[in-house]
């Protein structure tokens, strides 16, 4: 554990040394391998299946399939974009296995 540690604490150190950090750990492009939504700039990280990598990907348009949350900061449905809602079954089993799947929806539109 203590290994896995220094090699963390090593890898962080050489990444701010860089005279331009972004890209390397943060703020990551679409395409690029991530392992947290957090990473990023769509906010998104995208695994195909459980065995697959997760990369960095759009965020989900109208009418497409989404996930509304993970507990993990990987998701297999992207959320949606900005102004859309994920309309769909949400359970507490579905939360943990990331299965709550749903629908990018306008609920303002709906309402007109």
């Amino acid at each position: 554990m203590q290994k896995v540690l220094i090699l963390l604490l090593i890898s962080l150190a050489v990444a701010y040394a860089a005279p331009d950090p972004r890209g390397l750990v943060i703020n990551l492009e679409n395409g690029e391998l991530c392992l947290n939504s957090m990473q990023c700039k769509s906010k998104c990280c995208h695994r195909d299946s459980g065995l697959s990598l997760a990369r960095c990907a759009v965020k989900a348009p109208e009418n497409s399939e989404c996930s509304s949350r993970s507990l993990y900061g990987v998701y297999y449905k992207c959320p949606c974009e900005r102004g859309l809602s994920c309309e769909g079954d949400k359970s507490i089993v579905g939360s943990i296995t990331n299965t709550n799947f749903g629908v990018c929806l306008d609920v303002g539109r709906s309402k007109e």
